[in-house]
């Protein structure tokens, strides 16, 4: 069930709201895995060649050594419905009862994409819609499609989180167009029990509107329409990096220790915390701060860049095939975004779970 984020008494409660009832006697457990990177590789030497920087600098300020750039043709439907199909290909379900997907770089700002995706997978008539968290977004989604399935409205949900975010970078901009990279991931998750392997603990999420500005788009929304003619037109990404990193790593920590003490562990009991890429100085304060061994936080920010809300499954997907994440894992899952936002759940990672 989600719990909310606890905030100091200084700071304004943004919500509390609890979704899921307790009474309830299904959860939602995780029995699908897919992911999907487009083929195109950027280095930083291919960043250092137009952009006042370097390979040396990139590693060391962020930890990143190559992204992924889908070509222009592709969008952000074309990936999620690639990581979809190899979800529920790894849940062998040929069905499932909605389609939520975590994105901040839809086809189109009208309609959603979650439709389309849902339309590609075969996925008729089915309720699919688009959640916008940020890098958050992905957990956010979880929750809702937990929501879902513990109050029996679906008993089976398709999650992912997909992002162009190509599309939405300024490649002239030093300062984030090094970070980040396009993929997708996808879980499928479906009705189960309490304490069950692969079932979703309790989640805590938050959200601190103050901060909006730190992360955001400037053109194109109802605040600032987009008006190229006027000669002002930004529809591209901005983002204060020392601001950003305060906070994230303030909310990640704050985030990890509420949900490890809602499912009742101590931070001791994590094997692995699975921690969003948005930079590895980022991940390593957190575990430093928390007092996690560097051997319990995968990575693969070094070749996929930080990919938004797509970011939590593809690390989900990659470390369950390289054999990071083993059954019987204590799992934390745990996230920062813009908004900002953050959000944090618990699982037991179950047998026979063979991500694509």
């Amino acid at each position: 069930m989600p719990r909310t984020s606890r905030h100091r008494e200084d700071e304004p409660l943004i919500f509390a709201r609890r979704t899921t009832s307790p009474s309830r006697a299904h959860a939602a457990r995780l029995i699908g895995l897919g992911s999907y990177l487009p083929p195109r590789t950027v280095s930083n030497a291919d960043l250092a060649s137009r952009l006042d920087t370097t390979d040396e600098w990139i590693r060391t300020r962020i930890g990143i050594a190559e992204r992924r750039i889908a070509d222009p043709a592709t969008a952000t439907s074309d990936l999620a419905a690639e990581a979809g199909l190899r979800a529920m290909k790894s849940a062998e379900v040929g069905h499932v009862d909605a389609v939520i997907l975590a994105t901040a770089t839809p086809d189109h700002h009208v309609p959603g994409t979650a439709p389309t995706v849902a339309h590609r997978l075969g996925l008729r008539q089915v309720p699919a819609f688009d959640l916008g968290a940020g890098c958050s977004g992905f957990v956010y989604a979880t929750t809702v499609a937990a929501g879902l399935i513990h109050g029996g409205t679906a008993g089976t949900v398709l999650v992912i989180g997909a992002e162009k975010m190509s599309a939405v970078i300024d490649t002239t901009d030093r300062s984030t167009a090094p970070i980040f990279g396009d993929g997708a991931g996808a879980v499928v998750l479906t009705a189960g029990h309490a304490n069950e392997p692969g079932t979703l603990g309790p989640s805590v999420w938050g959200s601190d509107g103050e901060h909006a500005n730190a992360i955001r788009i400037p053109d194109g929304g109802s605040r600032r329409p987009s008006n190229p003619a006027g000669g002002v037109d930004d529809r591209y990404v901005r983002m204060n990096g020392n601001e950003v990193f305060r906070h994230a790593v303030r909310r990640i920590t704050q985030v990890t220790q509420e949900s490890v003490a809602a499912a009742g562990w101590s931070l001791q009991d994590i094997d692995r915390l699975i921690v969003h890429q948005a930079n590895a100085r980022i991940s390593a304060a957190v575990a430093n701060t928390l007092a996690i061994p560097v051997e319990r936080v995968p990575s693969n920010i070094t070749h996929v860049g930080n990919t938004s809300a797509a970011s939590i499954p593809l690390l989900l997907s990659h470390s369950a095939l390289d054999g990071r994440l083993q059954a019987g894992q204590r799992v934390v899952v745990t996230s920062f975004g813009a908004g900002f936002t953050w959000a944090a759940t618990t699982l037991l990672w179950p047998m026979g779970l063979h991500a694509r």
